[in-house]
């Protein structure tokens, strides 16, 4: 079993700000009570119940709990900002805390913006004020995937010529709607695609270390919002990643990864937060099975994130990475629409695509 090791710090605590605290800032909020030389420091909603509730579990005192970011950025400068808000309002925020300049990193939950030309206006926005912008794929920082990434270029399994990747959930029908589900509403950024397709969107580009020169989609629908999805995303060399997501299936959460030479496959690729996971490999010499001990996904992040503000080291998923996946994200909307495959330029590599 592979097994990490904490690192310690004698550094001033880094702090770090939340922005929303729905269901997922409670993941954020763990991982600031368990990395190493990270505290929380403040929250932001805009709902006061909310913000009261939040606060009075995370044991973060009246003072530090604003109702806008505005407000939190007047009044204190944290280290870290976590947007954790709905995906329609990242962008918004995002450039309001870069041209603060009170911040100097934010970590942005997915999906990164609604578009492309979104993503593009908050990473403009963030280099014109010199802060650090991080998309928060927590998968990128878990051991498995590192040693996934190892592998890969260590040319152990050949070249990769196909991705399969599936993250399917059921949904129950008191769920299925705007009020009670944000995934059920457009406006707010719900559907499949953005929930969770980007999961498989990003690994895929990750994996084969370029960006997709054409993409296919079709999808089921209630009303306006892609309840499921399946993906072919093409590759330079006719490589293709086929991608299925939904919220109306019953479970399904596993990826395999084809080259010439052998094949890995993941159990629970995405969400496996406090568990062990198990890398399979099968090449000519045999199928080897490599067990992962549990991590907390979201604190591997966090400690990523905050070595690299205090090191100025390059963040695993640098900014122009989340444009290009804004790009392709567009694109599997447009082919939605229309039917037909979607072209993009795939010129170059994935940014960031040979960091671990």
């Amino acid at each position: 079993m592979i097994r990490l090791e904490p690192l310690m710090y004698t550094q001033p605590a880094i702090g770090v700000a939340i922005i929303g605290t729905g269901g997922i800032a409670r993941a954020h909020a763990r991982a600031c009570r368990e990395v190493e030389g990270v505290e929380l420091v403040a929250i932001c909603d805009v709902s006061p119940e909310a913000l009261a509730r939040f606060g009075e579990e995370w044991h973060v005192r009246v003072s530090s709990r604003y109702p806008s970011v505005e407000a939190l950025t007047e009044a204190i400068a944290p280290d870290i900002a976590i947007i954790s808000t709905w995906g329609i309002s990242h962008a918004a925020m995002g450039i309001h805390l870069a041209q603060s300049k009170r911040v100097r990193a934010i970590l942005c939950e997915k999906p990164f913006t609604m578009d492309a030309r979104e993503a593009v206006a908050l990473v403009d926005a963030c280099r014109a004020s010199g802060t650090l912008i991080a998309e928060a794929f927590k998968f990128r920082h878990h051991p498995v995937h590192l040693e996934i990434r190892r592998r890969i270029d260590a040319g152990i399994i050949g070249e990769i010529v196909s991705v399969r990747s599936a993250f399917c959930q059921s949904v129950g029908a008191a769920n299925r709607r705007p009020e009670a589900n944000w995934r059920w509403d457009r406006a707010r950024g719900g559907g499949s695609v953005y929930d969770l397709a980007c999961y498989n969107i990003h690994h895929a580009r990750h994996v084969f270390g370029c960006e997709p020169t054409s993409v296919y989609a079709s999808g089921q629908f209630e009303g306006e919002v892609d309840v499921a999805s399946s993906i072919v995303l093409t590759f330079p060399g006719e490589r293709t990643a086929v991608i299925s997501v939904a919220h109306n299936t019953w479970r399904a959460h596993d990826v395999e990864i084809g080259g010439t030479h052998g094949q890995l496959r993941l159990e629970n690729p995405w969400n496996n937060e406090d568990q062990a996971v198990t890398l399979v490999q099968v090449t000519a010499e045999g199928t080897q099975s490599t067990v992962f001990e549990p991590v907390y996904q979201f604190g591997e992040q966090l400690r990523h994130l905050a070595d690299c503000v205090r090191t100025g080291a390059p963040h695993r998923i640098p900014p122009d990475d989340s444009i290009s996946q804004m790009q392709t994200i567009d694109a599997v909307f447009r082919s939605l629409r229309s039917g037909e495959a979607a072209h993009l330029g795939g010129d170059g590599p994935a940014q960031g695509s040979k960091v671990p």
